[in-house]
Order: structure tokens, then C-alpha cells, then sequence
């Protein structure tokens, strides 16, 4: 079989036809850069027309990354698709989904898992930037937290996937009263492969 094997060739190829197919004109440069690998994580040309974000999230995003910032994530799936030397000062990341105090948290919050570990997080939300890509009750909670007066976060990318809360979460985000820095995907779709590569793009800007 004739296939391409060359590994930087295929991300060559690959960036090429996303920037040939995908509308990206009315993005700015550093948004565009980052739409480029949220469409190629998932190879959906159109979904540059649900991205919508606030206009300084992508420079607030890299210079919190560049003073030490931590990324807190949702999950470990989100926390596993960052690539760890696209980090520009061995940034930690962060997921407290499996840690022994979630379970418990969760009941008696009479919320999900993956809100109760982000509540865990409350304490290191100022500056940080916020990776929620699977459950729209973390981004939610988040809101509420912040609404309570915990620490505002340099920037939140919150791309949750799923048919129950999603679209409403990020709906909420964008229209939050509190300055928030947010990228989101529109609707239902979102994940933890988008959202990483969110991540990743903001991390560092060599394509």
C-alpha cells in the first residue's frame, strides 16, 4: 500500500488542507492558529463557525502559560491530551477527578464527580486556565463558584460534549457578568480531544 509515512509531512498536509477548507478569514491570527488544531483533532472542517471566544482569551491563555500557570482540567482524558513539552515553563496539569475526596464531595454537594473535583481546585482558579471538555456540570459549577467570589481564572476554554447541558454551559459562559477570558465550541459537540488541542495550540505557537 502507498501511504504518506512521514509524520511531519502528514501535519503539514493536514494543516494545509484545514487552512484550504476551513473558513477561518474572519478569525484573528491567534485564534485562527488555535481553530486549525481544534479541526484537526476532530476532522470537521465547519466547526470554526461554532467557535466563538472573547477577543483577548487566546494572548490572556498564553501569557498566564508563560508566567507558570497551571491547567486545570475537567478530566484525566482532557489532562492526558496535552502534550506536555508544548508547555512553555513545565506547566503543571491538573485533574483531581480520581482523587479520594471526589466521591464523597459529590454527595454531598448533590452534584457530579467532575464538578466536585474542580471545587477541589477552588484555591488555584486565580490565573490559571481551565480545561473543561466532557462534563458541562464542571463548567457550570465553575460559574457558580466564581460567582460566589472564588479566584477568576486568565482564561477558560470550556468545550464540554454531550446532549444534556453542554450547549446551556457554554451558552452561560459566554454571557457571563464576570470578565471571563472563554473559547467554547458551540452546541453539543466539544470533547476532550478538542479541548486538549485547544490547549496545545495556546501552549506554543509553532503549528
Amino acid at each position: 500500500m502507498t501511504y504518506v509515512k512521514d509524520g511531519a509531512e502528514i501535519y503539514r498536509q493536514s494543516f494545509a488542507t484545514i487552512r484550504a477548507e476551513a473558513d477561518l478569514a474572519d478569525l484573528p491570527a491567534d485564534v485562527a492558529q488555535v481553530a486549525v488544531r481544534m479541526i484537526h483533532s476532530c476532522g470537521m472542517v465547519d466547526l470554526v463557525r461554532d467557535i466563538l471566544y472573547s477577543p483577548n482569551v487566546v494572548s490572556k491563555a498564553r501569557t498566564a502559560l508563560r508566567a507558570g500557570a497551571p491547567v486545570l482540567c475537567d478530566t484525566q482524558m482532557v489532562a492526558s491530551g496535552v502534550t506536555r513539552q508544548r508547555l512553555p515553563v513545565s506547566n503543571e496539569v491538573v485533574c483531581l477527578l480520581g482523587d479520594a475526596r471526589v466521591a464523597p464531595l459529590a454527595a454531598e454537594m448533590g452534584n457530579t464527580r467532575s464538578a466536585a473535583g474542580l471545587e477541589l481546585l477552588r484555591d488555584r482558579l486565580g490565573d490559571s486556565v481551565v480545561a473543561i471538555g466532557n462534563a458541562p456540570t464542571a463548567l457550570f459549577h465553575l460559574l457558580e463558584m466564581i460567582a460566589a467570589g472564588a479566584p477568576r481564572p486568565a482564561a477558560v476554554l470550556g468545550i464540554p460534549v454531550g446532549f444534556v447541558g453542554a450547549a446551556e454551559s457554554k451558552e452561560a459562559l459566554v454571557a457571563n457578568e464576570f470578565g471571563l477570558e472563554y473559547l467554547v465550541v458551540r452546541g453539543r459537540r466539544g470533547g476532550s480531544a478538542i479541548t486538549a488541542a485547544a490547549v496545545n495550540a495556546i501552549a506554543s505557537e509553532v503549528e
